[in-house]
């Protein structure tokens, strides 16, 4: 989901951001819009290419296409995906909401708020909702689907994680979603905010055009993917392929020296691409779409 922090006036009085029901509502279903469309497909190769790093982009979307056709790019859409897509703004909007206001009240800048406030708000998301959620899709994606027997669902393969591993092993990786999620929003709400203050130029109080705030929120979330490295050391956590010498239990620490070890520093960068086009159409969902959605229900 992408934010954008336009028409926020740094000079207006103290106020917590109040929480609309029908946003939040809106936000869940341009979420689910946005995942079932462009959005699975980019995170589908995003993950083929973290996991399987000695792919090229071509490679990695001819893989999954071998895994089912067109099909084969909504893999751990249902459930996973819709239910990530129906939770994880809301989190994100109450979680922020409350943390930027009492930041605000501490002396904080706008710009600092909003990045300790999205900070907060991505590990809310992640020990909510999104560990789960994302260790199940990347399950679905790097799990094998060959052999000679029945082929397992999504939640039979769930049901034997569960009964296995409990609570710890369903929610295997979720301390690297945290890291991940916590320097993705930090990033995105305070460069956003300095992209916006940037475009204002000298009249803080101006309000921002659909384009600017288009353009803005775009910026903050490509220039967010600097944090490329615990998004493929995340996937390697929760990845189901099995390599000889390859870690049983993996940790933040181990999985980076076992990405190390095998693929060097460019190792930690694979998949950045697809993940910039997710992030630029979750913006034109969330942003454009957004606010067009919205104007539609306020009139």
């Amino acid at each position: 989901m992408a934010i954008s922090a336009g028409d926020t006036d740094p000079n207006a009085p103290l106020a917590k951001k109040p929480v609309s029901f029908q946003n939040l509502a809106i936000g869940a279903a341009l979420n689910m819009f946005e995942v079932t469309t462009l959005g699975q497909p980019f995170e589908v190769i995003k993950t083929q290419m973290a996991a399987n790093r000695g792919q090229s982009m071509p490679q990695s979307i001819a893989t999954v296409w071998s895994r089912g056709g067109i099909l084969g790019f909504y893999q751990g859409l249902i459930p996973w995906a819709w239910i990530e897509a129906s939770t994880k703004g809301a989190v994100l909007i109450f979680a922020v909401s409350e943390l930027e206001y009492q930041f605000r009240a501490l002396g904080a800048s706008l710009p600092v708020a909003g990045i300790l406030g999205g900070m907060g708000g991505g590990i809310a998301q992640a020990y909510a909702t999104m560990g789960w959620t994302t260790f199940m899709k990347t399950v679905e994606v790097t799990r094998s689907k060959g052999g000679d027997g029945p082929s397992k669902s999504t939640m039979q393969v769930a049901r034997e994680i569960f009964a296995k591993e409990g609570i710890v092993g369903i929610n295997k990786g979720v301390n690297a979603v945290a890291v991940r999620q916590c320097t993705n929003w930090g990033s995105r709400f305070g460069f956003a905010r300095i992209v916006e203050d940037m475009i204002r130029g000298k009249d803080k109080s101006k309000k921002l055009t659909d384009l600017e705030k288009i353009a803005a929120s775009s910026l903050a979330g490509a220039l967010a993917t600097w944090n490329q490295p615990i998004e493929v050391i995340r996937v390697e956590m929760q990845s189901q392929l099995k390599v000889a010498g390859r870690p049983e239990k993996m940790t933040i620490a181990t999985a980076a020296g076992w990405i190390y070890k095998q693929n060097g520093i460019i190792g930690f960068y694979r998949g950045v691409t697809p993940r910039i086009c997710l992030g630029i159409w979750q913006t034109i969902c969330m942003v454009a779409l957004g606010d067009k959605v919205k104007a539609m229900f306020n009139k």
